[in-house]
């Protein structure tokens, strides 16, 4: 019954929206026509006011069209029952690893449920980003009836009580590794601008999930309107610094290439209170690559760069308003299609890749954490798939990530898929298999799996009105995009 009643409002307010356009079309047509007859009247005043008013109405308008817009997925009843399975046991990380007194969620644990014991390095470490994941965990969870709605909401109040008063931060900026029961500073970690920003995609999300909820977006909103962004340019007029540590200063790295910082950038750019120039969306370097016959924006080599700042923002249908008029939803489209087949093309190599099973992204391995990827052909690749490559994707190729997913799933069995869904890693040519698995890993599976079952994550989060205004700010313009999921 929820979910009959949640299609028939979404298809309540498509209508709506629908009947909105059709009349603004129509106030356009007549304003048009009146143009018409004024400039054959020879009245240029009056037809110069009218043409106004329509650039005005055209001119205004985004706000409108950039909400987000219903899923157009359709999926097979079994694959429906898969992507819940998968996201049930991905939300059983964030809700079974998180301490209930401070709401911090360890960086990883075992596939078995164990969380990391005191001879571990990653004993009581907790990720400020993996928090933010968590938060969005738990609005998927209260949304689908795997939580009750008071639970979820009580451990919202509890993680962002914990990050307005008592967290350390610095100008409204928080450290990348944190204790889990303290909140103090762990593994010597920077203040870190890419792990704020995905913990705030997550504040953002619980705003909105729980917009009845005063003490929720109270808290929610002190959060995001105290980030100083402005403070993390570090001098520079237009590019953020990767992060800034006590001892040193600010790290030298800014964000100057194509990356997983859209969304940071768009948060700095809408705040309400530490805004940003929207000319820092034009200061970072866009490097095209091309790969058996995709082109795209490209960076650092693992995919999640394509997939993160997506999970939350709707690129659909918008593209730059300059040329090459980029589309970042399509970018993404290309740059898994491409990776897919460098995968495939290893497989001369590593015979167990093959059309299905593929994905490598940063991750764990049988060396350790490598941020590996491609194309191009990074020299640590041994062979190793890491699911959550292609599970991120699922929101932008259901076509080709789904298949893969079936293909681990069924080939693997147990020994990949377990208490929390897929391990962070495993190597088919060897046989070696991860025992952990990581947070933010599980976090892009769960929100992917979720916006394409129901685009509820970009929903809540576009509802967010400093997320359309930046989008409008930066040149990012609704039209009639030729990819559709399917």
């Amino acid at each position: 019954m929820q979910l009959i009643a949640e299609t028939q409002r979404t298809q309540s307010s498509r209508r709506g929206l629908i009947f909105s356009l059709r009349r603004l079309c129509g106030l356009c047509v007549s304003a048009v026509n009146t143009i018409a007859r004024n400039s054959q009247a020879k009245s240029k005043p009056r037809a110069r006011r009218l043409a106004t008013v329509l650039l005005l109405i055209v001119t205004l308008t985004p706000n409108v069209t950039l909400l987000a817009q219903p899923n157009p997925a359709r999926l097979t009843t079994q694959n429906e029952a898969f992507l819940i399975d998968l996201e049930q046991r991905s939300f059983r990380y964030f809700w079974e690893q998180a301490d209930p007194q401070t709401g911090l969620i360890l960086d990883r644990a075992h596939t078995d449920g164990t969380p990391p014991g005191a001879h571990e390095a990653s004993y009581h470490i907790a990720s400020s980003a993996a928090t933010g994941f968590g938060l969005t965990a738990v609005c998927i969870a209260a949304k689908n009836g795997w939580l009750a709605r008071a639970e979820a909401r009580a451990r919202v109040r509890t993680t962002l009580r914990f990050f307005a008063e008592r967290a350390f931060e610095t100008h409204g900026w928080f450290y990348h590794w944190i204790d889990q029961k303290t909140g103090e500073r762990r593994w010597q970690s920077e203040v870190s601008s890419i792990d704020t920003a995905l913990l705030l995609t997550g504040v953002l999300t619980a705003r909105q999930c729980f917009r009845d909820d005063r003490e929720i977006v109270r808290l929610a909103t002190k959060i995001y309107e105290r980030v100083d962004f402005a403070w993390m340019l570090a001098g520079h007029p237009t590019l953020l610094s990767h992060g800034w540590r006590p001892e040193t200063g600010f790290l030298k790295s800014r964000w100057d290439n194509y990356s997983e910082h859209l969304v940071l950038q768009l948060l700095a750019i809408g705040s309400p209170t530490h805004a940003i120039t929207p000319r820092a969306w034009l200061a970072w370097q866009r490097t095209r690559i091309t790969y058996a016959g995709y082109t795209y924006l490209s960076g650092a080599p693992p995919l999640f760069i394509h997939q993160y700042s997506h999970a939350y923002v709707d690129f659909r249908n918008l593209r730059e308003n300059w040329y090459p008029f980029t589309d970042y939803f399509a970018n993404s489209i290309a740059a898994t299609r491409a990776h897919r087949q460098f995968c495939i093309d290893l497989a001369r190599e590593f015979p167990g890749y093959n059309e299905n099973v593929w994905g490598i992204s940063a991750s764990d391995s049988a060396k350790g954490y490598v941020a590996w990827g491609g194309p191009p052909r990074d020299p640590a690749i041994d062979g190793t798939v890491v699911p959550y490559a292609s599970a991120g994707s699922l929101m932008f190729t259901p076509d080709i990530s789904l298949p893969a997913l079936h293909a681990l799933h069924d080939q693997f069995g147990a020994t990949i898929y377990g208490h929390y869904g897929f391990a962070d890693a495993f190597n088919p040519t060897t046989g070696w298999v991860d025992k952990d698995v990581i947070g933010i890993d599980l976090g892009i599976t769960l929100l992917s799996a979720e916006n394409l079952r129901t685009g509820n994550v970009w929903r809540w989060f576009m509802a967010n009105r400093e997320l359309p205004r930046a989008l409008h700010l930066v040149g990012l313009r609704p039209y009639r995009s030729q990819y559709r999921l399917r």
